[in-house]
């Protein structure tokens, strides 16, 4: 098993999202240097994004523990031991190939972890042409400077989304994703089949990770999990699209890092590999509401719509191969993880407030 070495340079895209924060938390420590990219896309507030940037840097001045870690239990993929990694930012698009060709020019990484992305199914359906152009275009040219660079391995995002209304559960890395619903799910599933194809002609190591429903802290705001706990917590009417017996695979972000980090260390003994990263044990809609009411102490005022275009009925990860070949095994569980993402929503409610 080649292990990425320390005193490595990893280039990671999308750094100042959710999941692309914690990620160069999580690698700093392991003595990498990071490259973060970011283009604060203004999807969501970028402030946001500007907060999440500053506790990376703030995390690269203290050393510690991955932020990821320290909500979890102990997990894979973090050896012991201090800070000797560093943490650099650098605001580029993805999608401006002679910027992406600067970047990789300059810093050389040997491994990319390519999490940048449009996210969201609902919104893809009103900006089908943006998110091609963000998702499609810009991990091409990734992929493009990458080879360029000398790049020894790739690990990029993909989605559940792919599997569409997949009547077979729980979903496996070999089932037929050839019907996406909406534009996001097929954005990724073309990624997956030009990463495919760069592995063809480069033999560039790549691992593909459809993530199912990641949350935590940090979380977009637009995601349900976050939604809903500032509506349930202020007493604000909730829109429950369908009759609430649809499911999510939610996995939460210490254990994604975790496969993500696994990927990274594992990729070149499979050369093209895609892999479920999500926990197994589907939440019903209701019942997420259920957990959120507990956790918040207060009970939902959901308002029932109908089911919209695009959403999937259900997600159900098969983590089989993941669990064999990257020793991937969640720990931590729905309520447990809604509850830590509670409490950092209120700290950071209470931060804002002086």
């Amino acid at each position: 098993m080649a292990a990425i070495e320390r005193g490595s340079t990893v280039l990671v895209t999308g750094a100042c999202g959710f999941i692309g924060s914690h990620v160069c938390e999580a690698l700093v420590p392991r003595g990498i240097r990071v490259i973060g990219v970011d283009n604060f896309d203004p999807f969501y507030d970028e402030s946001l994004k500007r907060a999440n940037l500053a506790a990376v840097r703030s995390f690269g001045e203290r050393g510690g523990a991955p932020f990821a870690a320290m909500l979890s239990k102990d997990l894979p993929g973090f050896p012991g031991g201090g800070l000797s990694g560093s943490f650099t930012f650098i605001e580029a698009d993805i999608a401006d190939a002679p910027a992406m060709s600067r970047v990789f020019g300059e810093h050389t990484p040997s491994a990319v972890v390519h999490l940048a992305a449009k996210a969201g199914v609902r919104p893809s359906i009103e900006d089908p042409s943006g998110y091609a152009t963000a998702n499609v275009l810009g991990t091409q040219v990734v992929l493009e400077a990458a080879r360029a660079a000398g790049c020894e391995r790739f690990v990029m995002a993909s989605s559940s989304s792919v599997y569409g209304n997949n009547t077979k559960v729980p979903f496996s890395e070999d089932d037929d994703v050839s019907f996406p619903i909406s534009p996001y799910a097929a954005t990724k599933r073309a990624c997956e089949l030009i990463a495919h194809t760069h592995h063809h002609l480069t033999d560039m190591p790549t691992a593909c990770l459809r993530f199912f429903t990641v949350f935590g802290p940090r979380q977009r705001p637009d995601l349900a999990i976050s939604k809903f706990l500032r509506l349930v917590s202020s007493g604000e009417p909730l829109r429950m699209f369908g009759d609430g017996s649809t499911s999510r695979d939610y996995t939460y972000i210490a254990d994604i890092v975790a496969g993500v980090c696994a990927a990274l260390d594992r990729i070149p003994d499979y050369g093209y590999r895609i892999w479920n990263l999500g926990h197994s044990e589907p939440v019903s809609l209701r019942e997420m509401i259920a957990t959120i009411e507990r956790v918040v102490g207060r009970e939902a005022d959901i308002r029932q719509e109908p089911m919209q275009p695009g959403d999937v009925e259900r997600t159900n990860a098969d983590l089989s191969r993941a669990g064999a070949e990257l020793e991937f095994r969640p720990t931590t569980s729905f309520e447990d993880g809604v509850t830590l993402q509670w409490r950092w929503m209120q700290k950071q409610a209470r931060a804002a407030n002086g």
